[in-house]
């Protein structure tokens, strides 16, 4: 066997044992589910892991937009009119947060927590400067204590003089700082002279700069990946209270800061909010890219916020039975002292319309109003969300005010809000060395196939070389002594090419 041979058997064997081994690879799916292993085991919330010091204090930059509804027509809502609201905004502020007093628990399978957030206004992503700029809207403090006397004719009367003399009435008009951070309000300064759980001073966000919303446990995804960041406990409770039945006081899914990895398209998303006191759940919408990281969008449905009778799962949400409200709302007066405040999406996205029809001004839109998570599937990694809820007041016929007879369930939106975050560029440029690594090492069993393939192009070159040269050397040569007489002589036999016949010999 010469050494040509040898090669293209050589070749051969190479290429056969490539295709085999490489197809085989694939087919198993060896490759992908060592690097599916080697992820789950590093994306968990254990110090020194890939994530957790990300997820301690997140890098990306997040804003919160204020946008407030200014009531123009007081006079003629008090006479019956259908209320006109002008939204104004944004005024934004940069949200920094950060987990506090971080302790692992029970072998590193929990890690308990404080979400810690502060906030500080930005002028130049705002409308205006909101020491200054005022906001007429509902007088929410005269609102909650009216709600809460509610029934009683002489508490009642005892908190009409109290408005009276406090010249507090059902509209207010106060500065952006004032409805957020908090004012001292005249009503609630006398009632809280009689009752020591109320405070004197109100605000949207009273409280909450620089604070937090209390202790959560979360899993850390050591032993089920699945359960990466997901909530085992809040403020020592497995489960709520204010709701009456046990799936609506149920706590699941994550606090919306951390997703397990290798998400699915047909998976729902479950998210624990302690500002609407409950957890709602999203699904998946489509796929997008932001900077080149390919994502999924999650959103919730219009059945997360539908009525008792379109989603029969949110009869629980209802605060009595008389006190079920319609599709896209949701009262959370059960965790707010038991003012009268509801939650619903901007400008009633999503809700039923007479919600929207009921106030001149309202104008949903899904681009600007649909709250959405934008997910890396294969590392769970936030690269785009936005977050958004508008607060609103029931204004209702109130027994032992009878200036409240002009109110019939309308439901009031004060203001909403946008709190946004995009993935930053260093954190993007992690992901996407990440996903590389993932898709090449995922991938390794293609590349040996494809080298198989260039090795079987290489086998069949030379053996089709080494057919048409035994084929030429066959057709051109052949060897035969060329007489007796010159197989005797001399040396001994001579070998020769044979002469052509003469025609004519």
């Amino acid at each position: 066997m010469t050494r040509k041979s040898c090669a293209v058997y050589v070749v051969g064997i190479l290429c056969a044992s490539l295709l085999i081994l490489g197809i085989g690879l694939f087919v198993g799916q060896v490759f992908r589910t060592l690097m599916h292993n080697r992820l789950k085991k590093e994306i968990v919330l254990v110090k020194g892991s890939r994530v957790f010091e990300s997820w301690k204090s997140p890098p990306p930059p997040v804003y919160m937009e204020y946008f407030f509804f200014n009531v123009t027509n007081v006079k003629e809502i008090l006479e019956g009119a259908k209320p006109v609201v002008k939204q104004i905004g944004p005024y934004t502020y940069r949200e920094y947060r950060y987990k506090d007093n971080v302790t692992m628990m029970e072998n590193d399978t929990m890690v308990s927590a404080y979400n810690v957030k502060s906030f500080v206004f930005l002028r130049e992503k705002s409308v205006g400067d909101p020491a200054e700029d005022n906001i007429t809207t509902v007088n929410i403090p005269a609102w909650a204590v009216m709600n809460k006397v509610k029934g009683s004719i002489w508490k009642s009367l005892m908190v009409s003089g109290m408005m009276t003399s406090a010249k507090s009435e059902f509209f207010t008009t106060r500065t952006v700082d004032e409805l957020l951070w908090g004012y001292e309000d005249p009503l609630l300064a006398r009632v809280s002279a009689t009752s020591s759980d109320v405070e004197k001073v109100f605000g949207l966000m009273y409280k909450k700069n620089g604070s937090h919303d209390g202790e959560f446990i979360y899993h850390t995804g050591v032993e089920n990946y699945m359960d990466y960041g997901r909530v085992e406990t809040w403020k020592g409770q497995s489960e709520l209270t204010f709701w009456t039945s046990d799936h609506s006081n149920s706590i699941n899914g994550s606090d919306g800061s951390a997703f397990h990895p290798f998400l699915s398209k047909n998976e729902t998303i479950y998210i624990f909010t302690p500002d609407l006191c409950r957890t709602i759940y999203m699904e998946f919408e489509k796929d997008v890219e932001v900077k080149g990281i390919p994502a999924y969008r999650f959103t919730p449905p219009r059945s997360v916020l539908a009525s008792k009778e379109e989603n029969p799962d949110n009869e629980g949400f209802c605060v009595s039975p008389q006190e079920c409200l319609g599709t896209g709302l949701l009262k959370v007066s059960p965790c707010r002292k038991g003012a009268p405040v509801v939650a619903s999406f901007p400008h009633f996205y999503l809700a039923d319309k007479k919600y929207v029809a009921a106030i001149e001004g309202m104008s949903p839109h899904r681009t600007h109003h649909q709250t959405f998570l934008d997910l890396n599937p294969t590392t769970g990694v936030i690269v785009r969300a936005n977050k958004r809820a508008q607060v609103n007041v029931l204004l209702d016929k109130l027994s032992g005010f009878p200036k409240t007879k002009v109110f019939n369930e309308t439901i009031l939106p004060v203001m909403f809000i946008n709190e946004s975050v995009v993935i930053d560029d260093a954190s993007a440029a992690r992901v996407h060395k990440l996903l590389l690594i993932v898709n090449v090492a995922s991938n390794f069993p293609l590349i040996i196939v494809g080298l198989g393939g260039i090795l079987l192009l290489v086998f069949i070159i030379l053996l089709i070389r080494a057919r048409n040269q035994k084929t030429s050397a066959d057709e051109d040569t052949s060897y035969s002594p060329v007489s007796d007489k010159e197989k005797d002589d001399q040396n001994g036999t001579y070998i020769g090419l044979t002469a052509k016949s003469d025609p004519q010999a």
